[in-house]
């Protein structure tokens, strides 16, 4: 954060004056410095959420939602996931730059050559139940990863953050892959060098050891698309989580598991799966006008999953580039035997020739049209939130590097406003 500032704002609070720094970002809002207020007022703020407070700077991600922008580093997300791959928007993230050529070949080869995990890990699988869900074994597997890797757990040690890094990257698509794989009751299929990022992520998901699977090049596109669409959206929950975890010094293995417990909240990561879930419940193209007349009753709680967005009061930038990969995955792979992929189709035709959704800029959005993707694809909804756990780890992962190399770096310690009982006495069982 800037040294200086030259502006103030004053707060007066029973007759007396504070003056407060404020700081102006390179974009957004002023923020308000509020940390000696305690000290000199002897008052907190109250924020639940903390949808109004910045909890720290970050030169990583910016969204404007209003204006509907996504900026990672300063760069466009659109253009990003329209010319560039996930892998490159990782090293972006995490060094701030876009690479050269030789650093970029350098960066895939070290996560090319970190995807295998170690072989008794392959028995925290096994100690799972069939039916457990896919996002309750990531979040044990990745905790587990510190207890498998210990060269690079001292968080003091700038190598070490660098090895962790690249370690996590490259082994959750093995980790998601091998949680499918379990819960269908199909062996693991190891990762291969010869294949990108996505490729070899998809092959892990759907070959078996009779019969190898052949990527196609459109759904490996599709695939990398909401790999990068995902990779990071700045202080949301999981990626509060993260940091808060780490602002204790906890190594970086738990804090990315305590992200991808964060993000297994429906409220977070679920929504491109409420989103298929709610074209399950549509069921058939002949209900649609049934359920977009219940979604423009004020009375009725039913609501259009995967329209509009809290953040994006405008449109959302990524549903653009993804809108795109679905209509390719869907020309590729055909509508005509998935009644649920028909109605996706039908239903976001009706919402766009609908005034009342562009009068209310409910446009559909990235979940909506990654859900219709990895449906297509064959995913099962218990792992589309894996998929976004995968996908989110790089953001995850810049954030705590960012945190970790702050010099402000405190101990979080969220204060409260307190409604309880005040001081009183123990009373014994028999006058109770």
């Amino acid at each position: 954060m800037a040294d200086g500032t030259t502006k103030t704002a004053k707060l007066t609070i029973d007759g007396k004056d504070y003056d407060l720094p404020v700081y102006s970002p390179t974009a957004g809002p002023d923020v308000i410095d509020i940390r000696k207020l305690y000290a000199q007022a002897g008052v907190f703020t109250y924020d639940p959420g903390f949808t109004s407070t910045a909890s720290c700077d970050s030169t990583i991600t910016y969204i404007d939602g209003g204006k509907g922008e996504l900026l990672h580093r300063g760069y466009p997300i659109d253009q990003l996931a329209e010319k560039s791959h996930y892998l490159e928007v990782c090293y972006l993230l995490l060094y701030g730059e876009l690479p050269s050529a030789a650093q970029l070949e350098d960066f895939e080869n070290r996560v090319t050559r970190h995807t295998m995990l170690h072989e008794q890990m392959m028995y925290l699988f096994r100690g799972y139940r069939r039916d457990a869900h896919p996002m309750a074994i990531m979040v044990g597997v990745v905790g587990a990863l510190s207890a498998f890797y210990h060269d690079s757990t001292d968080i003091s040690d700038p190598w070490q953050r660098e090895v962790a890094s690249i370690r996590m990257i490259a082994k959750m698509p093995t980790i998601a892959a091998n949680a499918f794989k379990y819960t269908l009751g199909q062996p693991f299929v190891y990762p291969r060098n010869d294949l990108d990022y996505a490729s070899n992520f998809l092959r892990m998901c759907f070959a078996v050891p009779a019969e190898d699977y052949e990527v196609n090049p459109i759904l490996s596109r599709a695939m990398d698309r909401i790999f990068t669409l995902h990779a990071d959206h700045e202080q949301n929950a999981s990626t509060s989580t993260v940091r808060l975890a780490s602002s204790s010094g906890a190594n970086p293995f738990a804090c990315v598991a305590a992200g991808i417990a964060c993000l297994w909240g429906p409220a977070h990561g679920g929504a491109n799966q409420a989103c298929l879930e709610m074209l399950q419940e549509i069921g058939t193209v002949d209900r649609i006008p049934e359920y977009i007349a219940r979604a423009k009753d004020k009375d009725d709680p039913f609501r259009l999953m995967g329209f509009g967005h809290r953040v994006y009061k405008n449109f959302d930038p990524r549903a653009k580039v993804m809108k795109q990969s679905a209509d390719e995955v869907l020309d590729l792979l055909g509508i005509e035997d998935n009644p649920t992929l028909q109605v996706a189709k039908e239903l976001e035709k009706a919402a766009l020739e609908d005034p009342y959704f562009a009068d209310k800029k409910l446009f559909p959005n990235v979940d909506f049209y990654s859900g219709i993707i990895l449906e297509a694809m064959g995913f099962p909804t218990s792992m589309f939130t894996p998929i976004f756990a995968l996908s989110r780890t790089v953001g995850w992962i810049s954030q705590w590097k960012e945190m970790i190399g702050d010099p402000q770096l405190k101990i979080g310690r969220p204060r409260q406003l307190y409604m309880g009982s005040t001081l009183r006495d123990y009373v014994d069982m028999e006058n109770r």
